[in-house]
């Protein structure tokens, strides 16, 4: 029989997250070894429980869910979602707009099939998330990267991003706040992508999805808020804020030019329609969870437990000599910078797998978010403040007589 391969849309795509280090921890993990992975923003797994609004809402109407819904949605939680966008400032959206998906993952698929021709280019940050540069492959298109600044607290570059765009380039990809580097973009940073995208005539996707975790009384800005006038896509969900990732609980809604994108919008209704509705069990909580904000809001002030293991990580990476890192203001994860000479790093998933065979930590190589340098390495900071301090001790300690070989 012949040999049959994987297609060439997929040569590229890795997902580092759950890769080569994930693997060997598996294999650790079955010999009866305790690994810390700290490669998953899965709080679930590290102790954090779901809202008892949220509970409520799915074990009280489980009944409702038992049917196909609508392909975009349950009404009610359309409304709840629209409604929450309205209230950041987006304009003119009804619940028609919204789409509701099975986590975010299925909609950026869904969203860059729908938009992306052979030969087409979307520009996308580095680092990113690598689910946008995966599915710009698996869309037949290429994702062109434009620099993240980590001297200017990770913002993107305007200047970058201008020097990147050809007439091939279709899109532009904004995660604020930012995965993997906790980054939140100021307004006045929105407005200037967001007028180079108007001279382009790009569409503006912008992944939200850790909005609600933002900390040190810093305000979120949502990008489709600015840019009514060009076509934007917001990405959302509940899976980090209200701590219910297993449920695959994201959205999106469409904004702006709509009129203009007709053609598009109904190829998104098609690919909504073939896979017939999203888990409509995950729906039922959205309204209750949208209405609790105080349940996450709780987690990320002065006491709460993200706040203080964000706090007691970086206290113990400021001991760590040979290490330089930009404080994240969102989410639950830091990208620090690892210096190169001084440990003669040449290849980072290397530097990963060695921390992990010597101390049992997991941790991510910067590669796996499209970081060209072997230089940086992703933590996601969901341990107990203790334990969270205990891992950085243990890197400060492999670190002090490393020299990659």
């Amino acid at each position: 029989m012949r040999q049959i391969n994987r297609s060439d849309k997929l040569q590229l795509v890795h997902s580092d997250i759950r890769g080569p280090v994930f693997v060997e921890s598996n294999r650790m993990r079955a010999e009866g070894i305790d690994v810390m992975r700290l490669n998953t923003g899965n709080p679930a797994t590290f102790g954090f429980k779901m809202p008892d609004s949220v509970r409520h809402a799915l074990l009280d109407n489980a009944d409702k869910a038992v049917a196909y819904c609508d392909l975009k949605g349950m009404p009610d939680a359309r409304e709840a979602i629209c409604e929450y966008h309205r209230s950041k400032g987006i304009e003119g959206v009804t619940p028609d707009d919204v789409f509701i998906g099975n986590g975010v993952s299925e909609l950026v698929t869904m969203t860059l099939t729908a938009l992306l021709n052979y030969g087409d280019e979307i520009l996308v940050p580095a680092p990113d998330y690598s689910l946008w540069t995966n599915s710009v492959y698996i869309a037949g298109a290429t994702p062109v990267h434009y620099v993240c600044d980590e001297t200017n607290q990770w913002f993107p570059d305007p200047d970058d991003i201008r020097s990147k765009i050809t007439d091939k380039t279709k899109a532009i990809v904004l995660i604020n706040p930012n995965n993997p580097t906790g980054a939140v973009y100021p307004k006045e940073l929105l407005e200037q992508i967001i007028e180079i995208a108007r001279q382009h005539q790009l569409v503006v996707l912008s992944d939200e999805i850790y909005d609600r975790l933002v900390m040190d009384g810093i305000e979120h800005v949502s990008t489709a808020s600015l840019c009514n006038d060009l076509l934007c896509i917001t990405y959302n969900g509940l899976s980090k804020s209200h701590i219910v990732c297993g449920f695959r609980c994201g959205w999106m809604i469409v904004s702006g030019a709509k009129k203009e994108a007709a053609d598009f919008i109904a190829g998104l209704v098609a690919l909504s329609a073939m896979r017939l509705c999203a888990n409509a069990l995950m729906q039922l909580v959205i309204p209750a969870a949208l209405a609790d904000p105080e349940s996450t809001r709780e987690m990320i002030v002065p006491g709460g437990r993200l706040y203080e293991q964000r706090e007691a990580c970086c206290r113990e990476l400021d001991k760590i000599d040979g290490i330089s890192y930009v404080k994240n203001h969102a989410a639950f994860y830091i990208f620090p910078k690892l210096d190169i000479k001084k440990f003669n790093i040449t290849d980072d998933q290397q530097f990963a797998m060695d921390f992990l065979h010597a101390k049992h930590v997991m941790i991510i190589p910067g590669r796996g978010f499209s970081w060209k340098d072997p230089d940086h390495f992703r933590i996601v900071m969901l341990p107990k403040a203790e334990d969270m301090a205990r891992a950085m001790r243990d890197l400060g300690d492999f670190l002090s007589d490393y020299h990659q070989k």
